[in-house]
């Protein structure tokens, strides 16, 4: 078991067993959980009224179930670089995780998979690791992170390849609806979907057209 001093911690999980669960270990431990919260709103609301040693957050939150508390995370570290933030959640949120890992100068933060912490005193000295400014990141998320830096096309669905795929040959949307047999409704949705999906920078429709297309030829 760590010896080191006893750490404020502020945490976030929508949870209501497992957030009592956390807390009633990390004050097992010594610990102080100052603030135990279930939604973003809250998450952000505490770091600014406690200033905690760390935050430990899960990824999918209220209202939304998605990103909300990586998101809150990554503003949380924007306005604080030094703010350790130790993310724990069932889920790989590959579009933020990449953002919060970089923040900072990537120091004091960590990413770890709840099915894959294989104790408690490996959690409690990644709790310890990254409070103290270090990096603590699951082999995993280190997996899909790369991943997706090396092939962007991987987050497209197979329909909206085959959307991108008509794309780079120049059709229109009238044409791909023919092609695919499916309404031009359904080409716009798939096409807004795939330059979201590329995170393509906010530019003209078109030109965002042409940079989907660079990135399908790339790939």
């Amino acid at each position: 078991m760590r010896t080191d001093r006893p750490l404020d911690i502020v945490l976030a999980e929508d949870g209501v067993l497992l957030r009592e669960g956390l807390a009633g270990l990390l004050t097992r431990f010594g610990h102080r959980v100052v603030a135990s919260v279930g939604d973003a709103d809250g998450l952000v609301e505490a770091v600014r009224a406690h200033t905690p040693d760390v935050v430990v957050t899960d990824v999918r939150m209220p209202p939304g179930f998605t990103d909300e508390g990586l998101r809150a995370a990554v503003a949380l570290r924007a306005a604080d670089p030094r703010l350790p933030v130790l993310v724990l959640s069932q889920y790989v949120e590959q579009t933020y995780a990449s953002e919060l890992l970089d923040s900072g100068d990537g120091t004091g933060v960590g990413y770890l998979l709840k099915d894959r912490v294989g104790d408690v005193e490996e959690f409690v000295d990644a709790l310890y690791g990254v409070a103290s400014g270090g990096t603590v990141v699951d082999p995993e998320v280190v997996r899909q992170l790369l991943r997706r830096r090396r092939d962007p096309l991987g987050r497209l669905s197979p329909r909206e390849r085959e959307v991108l795929a008509l794309m780079a040959e120049g059709r229109s949307n009238a044409a791909i609806a023919r092609g695919l047999v499916i309404s031009e409704a359904a080409v716009g949705k798939h096409i807004g979907s795939i330059l979201t999906k590329l995170d393509l920078p906010p530019a003209e429709d078109d030109h965002r057209r042409v940079l989907a297309v660079v990135t399908y030829l790339r790939g």
